[in-house]
């Protein structure tokens, strides 16, 4: 998981990147002139469902406004080093999604990160089953008929994109930007299909229906279903 961090200070900035990095979150740097962008140049720079995690800070309500006027609908959560409930309230009407107060656990922010994607994907529970495929938000691996299947971290990152917009379809760059958007490290442009091809695999391997789960729409993207039920002939 990436995320987009804002914490002028810089020691603390370095400490809170080596505790995200313990929950295997990227910790990206946002500074004010990256937040104080224009929208529409904030919203072509930012990979779609991209989170951030911002410091309080006097300037920290109008970043937030400033990511919501860029159409950016991911995660926001503010981090502020006293309980202020008046402050609190404002950084949630400006637009964010959350707001804690520190220290505060990398496993706890994945999960509050988690929790905010699963609720804005129309997901209440910490999973979704389709078909014979039962997906996890927390990070564990997916159960076919009632048997975990392994999958790498990247792997899950995609099925989890998958499984959070299984009504929808998700395309190549979306699935792409969600493992390796905010990574100075990227590969070539058809990993994607490379993971697509494993999961399938994977999935399909388990399902007692062989199912490969994973639907390509072509020139869209990609589409999780179910198996289609079997339509009973009529007698002749």
């Amino acid at each position: 998981m990436n995320i987009y961090l804002y914490e002028p200070r810089d020691a603390r900035h370095r400490g809170l990147a080596d505790e995200l990095a313990r929950a295997d979150i990227v910790a990206v740097p946002a500074d004010a002139r990256f937040l104080d962008r224009p929208p529409e140049t904030l919203r072509v720079a930012c990979p779609e469902g991209a989170a951030f995690l911002l410091a309080d800070t006097p300037e920290t309500l109008d970043y937030i406004r400033n990511l919501r006027r860029a159409e950016l609908h991911g995660p926001i959560l503010v981090m502020r080093d006293l309980r202020n409930a008046r402050a609190t309230a404002d950084s949630l009407d400006a637009g964010a999604d959350d707001d804690v107060v520190l220290p505060i656990k990398a496993v706890e922010m994945r999960s509050r990160i988690n929790s905010i994607l699963r609720r804005a994907g129309g997901h209440a529970a910490e999973s979704t089953t389709v078909g014979e495929v039962t997906v996890y938000f927390d990070g564990r691996n997916p159960d076919v008929c009632g048997v975990a299947v392994h999958l790498s971290r990247r792997e899950h990152a995609i099925l989890r994109h998958l499984a959070l917009n299984a009504t929808r379809v998700v395309s190549k760059q979306v699935l792409y930007d969600a493992v390796y958007g905010l990574s100075e490290d990227q590969p070539f442009d058809k990993v994607i299909d490379v993971y697509i091809c494993k999961i399938r695999k994977k999935l399909s391997a388990a399902a007692a229906s062989g199912h490969v789960y994973i639907e390509t729409v072509h020139r869209r993207g990609y589409k999780l279903t179910a198996p289609q039920p079997v339509q009973a002939t009529a007698a002749e």
